[in-house]
């Protein structure tokens, strides 16, 4: 890794994590994680954007030892007992709550930490855990406008050697998996998908569009895992810049593992003869939703 330089834009990611195992598991897409980790310059510190730190409230983690989050069920021991111990960034928490004034955000130094929608996908892009990280809290009151207001007045964290970092799924509908197609995705998950890759890579600031879509209701049925990629398109928007898409494909039809970046060297696209991303448990033993995923 380089060292930050922070006369210059540092990247913004959208990588799709699905399902929590990933973080255990050699597949196509942490690979292409991997890959990303190891061409970015090395940054300051990360700010998450993770579909699962999903509330009533906008917040920023700002202990200086946030706690590894396992906030999921059904993975198993191995995944249970995983520790991501990155340091926190007090310091640059408070600069986020300043920058988003007058957005209320509240400084949050005991409650959360780091949930499975940062720790999974850092496992492989930061394996060291030797980054500051903190999450920002999606807030589930606001409108979609919100989101993208406040990605805007987060922008100079990159001239500030921070990277942010979006984490959820474009297409991320629990209760429509079929586990007879692992790799594969439904056409109407292939026709939203698409649509969002049309406009991450042609016309970010436009991301709003995707709502009224025909297939929205089914590809979001909750906003939690879609709104990261607001956050991430408006950043890049900001720029006038346009994503670079690294990774494209489904998990069990409804779930896709679509993966985007501004301002970085982007990975080898994935052959599709690789393994493809981990799967959720049984959903004989552990109903999808229970999962958490």
């Amino acid at each position: 890794m380089g060292i930050s330089d922070t006369t210059s834009q540092t990247p913004v990611v959208f990588l799709g994590h699905g399902s929590p195992m990933n973080t255990l598991e050699d597949n196509r897409y942490t690979r292409t994680w991997r890959e990303l980790g190891q061409s970015l310059p090395r940054p300051r510190a990360i700010l998450t954007i993770s579909a699962h730190w999903f509330m009533g409230a906008t917040a920023v983690t700002g202990m200086s030892k946030p706690r590894t989050i396992h906030d999921f069920f059904g993975f198993g021991a191995k995944l249970s007992n995983f520790d991501y111990p990155a340091a926190g960034a007090p310091d640059v928490a408070k600069e986020v709550i300043e920058m988003c004034k007058p957005r209320w955000v509240g400084f949050d130094d005991d409650s959360w930490g780091l949930d499975h929608g940062t720790w999974s996908v850092l496992a492989h892009v930061f394996p060291k855990a030797d980054i500051p990280v903190i999450q920002l809290s999606i807030n589930a009151t606001k409108p979609m406008d919100y989101h993208l207001d406040l990605a805007a007045r987060l922008a100079p964290l990159r001239k500030k050697g921070v990277l942010i970092l979006g984490s959820g799924n474009v297409v991320h509908n629990l209760r429509r998996l079929n586990f007879s197609q692992p790799d594969h995705g439904f056409d109407w998950a292939h026709r939203f998908d698409d649509a969002a890759a049309e406009l991450m890579t042609e016309a970010p600031g436009n991301i709003l569009n995707l709502l009224g879509h025909p297939d929205y209701d089914l590809a979001v049925p909750v906003t939690d895992h879609f709104i990261p990629l607001l956050y991430v398109a408006a950043l890049g928007a900001a720029d006038g810049k346009k994503a670079a898409s690294f990774a494209r494909g489904y998990v069990a039809g409804s779930l896709s593992m679509s993966c985007y970046a501004f301002d970085a060297k982007c990975p080898t696209a994935a052959r599709a003869d690789e393994a493809g991303a981990a799967a959720l448990p049984d959903p004989a033993v552990v109903p999808p939703d229970d999962t958490n995923a």
